[in-house]
């Protein structure tokens, strides 16, 4: 599978067989029923323009960001993919130069070293062709995409840590299974179409899963602002995702024990402890 498919559209052609680990239309107003007016907030409430100076082109541009003092979590998935109201802040983790193609998370943007600032302009803007508008009034699930896949590129190309690549892909991962929770599939072709979105999403879920276990042995934490409970935790889930289960429980075991875990860490790891011996006994049973 090509994991850079739909960044030839920027004239980047010679991706395709590049490894990773080789080294809302708005709201409207409704009524309620006591017959008070309901508000509706809308995406574009939480995000503000922010200017940028790319540190490779040296150009300006402005791009989307979320206004995180407005925002609000209301939970996170069982793999911690966060969750916030009214807007899906994941969407708005990469910044990416219109200009000449730079892209990376947000808060490693500025932060090249002359070496990989070379390696960039030479693979990456020497062949950037930039055809489409990136910031309108907010950014779809296609674009997200996109910026993740051409950031994930540019971390490759600079040679970038296992653990940034593992979390660009990862962020992936949920970006594309989300986007399929949105296909329609009234259709054979929309079936598959679907299908398709979420054999993708698997295959960068697998990439994040191999590069956090290179990362946790070649890496200090924190790992993208991700303690070591949080990682263990995190490729605990990851391999029972997998079925690896063995692997799982050792991975639980260190978060359970860890004297620097939080309470909620230690019960997530615990509910998944015993979610697994209970297939595990079920398993064994005639």
């Amino acid at each position: 599978m090509n994991l850079f498919s739909g960044l030839e559209k920027f004239g980047l052609k010679s991706v395709a067989s590049m490894q990773v680990f080789e080294e809302e239309q708005k709201d409207k107003k409704g009524e309620g029923d006591d017959g008070k007016k309901e508000i509706v907030h809308t995406e574009e409430e939480f995000l503000f323009d922010k200017t940028i100076v790319c540190c490779v082109c040296d150009k300006e541009f402005k791009t989307k960001r979320v206004k995180n003092g407005r925002v609000r979590m209301l939970k996170s998935d069982p793999d911690l993919r966060p969750r916030f109201q009214f807007i899906d802040t994941l969407k708005y983790g990469i910044t990416s130069c219109p200009f000449c193609g730079y892209a990376a998370i947000n808060r490693n943007f500025e932060h090249l070293a002359p070496a990989q600032r070379r390696l960039i302009k030479e693979q990456i803007c020497s062949q950037f062709q930039p055809t489409i508008q990136y910031d309108g009034a907010t950014i779809s699930y296609e674009m997200a995409i996109d910026r993740y896949k051409l950031s994930l590129l540019n971390a490759i190309v600079k040679k970038g840590r296992a653990s940034e690549k593992s979390y660009i892909c990862l962020n992936l991962a949920w970006l594309l299974r989300e986007k399929a929770s949105t296909m329609p599939e009234g259709t054979p072709g929309e079936k598959a179409a679907r299908a398709e979105c979420q054999k993708e999403g698997e295959t960068f879920y697998g990439q994040a899963y191999e590069g956090f276990q290179k990362a946790i042995s070649q890496e200090m934490f924190p790992l993208c602002g991700m303690e070591e409970s949080t990682v263990d935790y995190l490729l605990a889930y990851m391999s029972f995702h997998f079925k690896k289960f063995d692997i799982s429980a050792k991975f639980l075991s260190s978060v359970i024990t860890s004297p620097s875990a939080s309470r909620r860490a230690k019960d997530m790891a615990l509910e998944l402890r015993n979610e697994i011996r209970a297939i595990l006994t079920k398993q064994k049973k005639p």
